[in-house]
């Protein structure tokens, strides 16, 4: 479906001015704004095409109420079945992009917002929250915490300050907690990419404070790694190699000092290895962004966040990573390949462009490396080269990976399956992504949109490799989940008792393709496909509401004996709900079987990630 373009943005943002400033009581632990700039704020055009503009437009807009006092949501379908567990569903996101001096910053730079869910299923009730993360650049921009009055001083990677200092401002890094969240260790965690942890009270909300997990993990009083931590590196010529150690001695220093870089920076995304118990994260070198290689520390944790294994490797190639996967045998790296912008490094240092301008993706090969890294003494004895990518047949952007696991085949090697989202190089756009635009204080949902090919936009695939008894690539495929699912899809989730291990079933977020002005983005769409066959399920909204991420809420050991929540933001009712999904049923009429609202004061903008905790 071709895409029509959006609504023109000074056409709409001069028609229904919105005050910056929101008069706020408090009522039993609650702010609530005044309902002067509640109906001021809910005033949207009536035409197809504005509506459509301002419905995405209002999907990321700012809430600077917090909820520290638990509210119980009213359920206004169904009823909370019997066999819920007791449990907090958590979701982080950007709260706030807009201040008061003027300037709108990129969603990914938005300061986190973290909300819970707190479900007590004897009584049928669940108790709503929400509190910012208290991060140091949020203490410094929102008025020494108090949130009377906003000002950006920090541009942010993605962001460029029209109301601030733009030229010389080098407080570009702040950590901004907005990513994801960990529920692990009796320990509350909101992660970001660029940053350390920052810890929270998982009953109160409250901010503990930076959460120092390499430095902990690299301590001297816990119990050194069990096995040998050196860092592995490639067989890159001694000349090249000795120049790019000595690149990364000058760098590391600017960066840090300059920039506010810390040395490694935790990527978001974790993973959870239930057969073993432990936590997996990984770690890359701040200078890593700037240098044709790269270096990963994974991290492996037990329920106590002792450090059980630490592995480095050195890759001879320039990667960005988001989301990994891991096997028995390997961590799993899809290789989005960038490269240095020179002419975008000397606009991003000026201020007039955002510093991620100063990376670009490099689509130089028609293929997608995977590097299959050793986690076990086993896979390193098989003597595979791992810094060689196996370089799967289509060039694809990775973004979300569902899940990952291995097999031994009738070889002796092992077959190994990922079940991931991804996107064209063609399609992503580094400062563009959720249409934002430095120029303009509101989002331009058409690139979100723009359909100039089938496999442009994000599409659910599964990659499959077949390894020997050496280690050696026999073979390498991707194929798409479902043909019955040819829509953009993201967020793919699993019931996470079954991480590592053959999936039958892949939740994810997804467009129906019904909307004629949003058709592929915001999601408007849970679908259900289950890979023995490639049969595809779908529960959809109805009217103009959207969808979040889905997550599993496993009841029994069935795979697919559980529940599935889901934000669904009403934006045109200025409403968000909270749907909870029978998993067994998706596609037939009987799915939902309860939707609760959020107090419509309480509305928030779109989540990124979540987790499950039970109590």
């Amino acid at each position: 479906m071709a895409t029509q373009p959006m609504a023109p943005t000074h056409a709409v943002v001069h028609s229904h001015h919105v005050p910056r400033r929101r008069q706020c009581v408090r009522r039993r632990g609650i702010f609530i704004r005044s309902a002067a700039a509640a109906a001021a704020s809910s005033v949207v055009p009536t035409d197809t095409l504005s509506a459509a503009f301002w419905d995405y437009n209002l999907l990321f807009r700012s809430q600077r109420d917090e909820c520290p006092d638990p509210v119980p949501l009213g359920v206004t379908e169904g009823a909370i079945p019997p066999d819920f567990p007791a449990g907090t569903y958590y979701l982080t996101g950007p709260g706030m992009f807009s201040d008061d001096h003027g300037s709108t910053v990129h969603p990914l730079d938005g300061h986190g917002y973290l909300r819970s869910f707190r479900f007590h299923p004897g009584d049928g009730r669940v108790l709503y929250s929400a509190r910012y993360v208290e991060t140091a650049a949020k203490r410094e921009e929102s008025g020494d915490g108090d949130g009377a009055s906003w000002r950006f001083t920090h541009r942010g990677p993605f962001s460029v300050l029209q109301g601030g200092k733009k030229v010389g401002n080098v407080k570009v890094m702040k950590n901004v907690a907005n990513t994801s969240v960990l529920r692990w260790g009796g320990r509350l965690l909101c992660l970001w990419e660029g940053g350390e942890p920052y810890e929270v009270n998982p009953c109160t909300l409250k901010t503990l404070g930076p959460f120092d997990l390499l430095g902990l993990a690299g301590s001297d009083d816990k119990p050194p790694p069990r096995e040998n931590a050196s860092a592995r590196r490639t067989q890159r010529p001694w000349l090249q190699e000795a120049g790019l150690d000595v690149a990364a001695h000058l760098l590391r220093p600017v960066l840090s000092g300059v920039f506010n870089m810390p040395g490694k920076r935790l990527l978001a995304h974790y993973k959870v290895d239930p057969r073993r118990g432990r936590l997996l994260m990984v770690a890359c070198n701040a200078e890593d962004m700037l240098l044709p290689r790269s270096n990963f520390t994974f991290y492996e944790f037990d329920a106590h966040f002792d450090l059980i294994q630490k592995r480095e490797f050195v890759v001879p190639d320039h990667l960005m990573i988001h989301d990994w996967a891991f096997t028995d045998s390997h961590y799993v790296l899809l290789g989005n390949k960038i490269k240095l912008d020179i002419p975008g490094s000397l606009l991003a240092v000026t201020g007039t462009h955002p510093m991620i301008a100063a990376l670009a993706v490099d689509p130089s090969k028609q293929s997608t490396p995977v590097y299959l890294l050793p986690r076990s003494p086993e896979a390193e004895a098989r003597g595979r080269d791992w810094s060689v990518p196996i370089e799967a047949p289509s060039q694809m952007w990775s973004v979300h990976v569902g899940n990952a696991f291995e097999e031994e085949n009738r070889r002796g090697g092992l077959d190994i399956r990922l079940h991931m989202s991804g996107c064209s190089y063609q399609w992503f756009h580094f400062h563009r992504m959720f249409g934002y635009n430095w120029q303009h204080k509101k989002l331009d949902p058409s690139f979100m949109n723009a359909v100039k090919g089938k496999e442009w936009l994000p599409r659910l695939v599964q990659v499959a490799i077949e390894l020997d008894k050496r280690g050696a690539c026999r073979r390498c495929s991707v194929r798409r989940l479902s043909d019955q699912c040819a829509r953009p899809a993201d967020f793919p989730a699993i019931n996470p008792s079954y991480a590592n291990h053959k999936n039958r079933f892949i939740y994810a977020g997804a467009a129906s393709g019904s909307r004629r002005f949003l058709p592929n983005f915001p999601f408007d769409s849970v679908v259900k496909i289950d890979v023995s066959d490639g049969s595809a399920q779908w529960w959809s909204t109805e009217g103009r509401k959207f969808v979040g991420e889905p997550a599993f809420i496993p009841t029994s050991d069935g795979e697919d004996d559980g529940y599935v929540l889901a934000v669904e933001y009403a934006v045109s009712e200025h409403r968000c709900n909270l749907v909870v999904l029978d998993a067994r049923k998706i596609g037939k009429k009987n799915a939902l079987v309860a939707k609760l609202e959020v107090p419509r004061h309480l509305t928030f903008p779109m989540g990124f990630h979540g987790c499950w905790g039970d109590e």
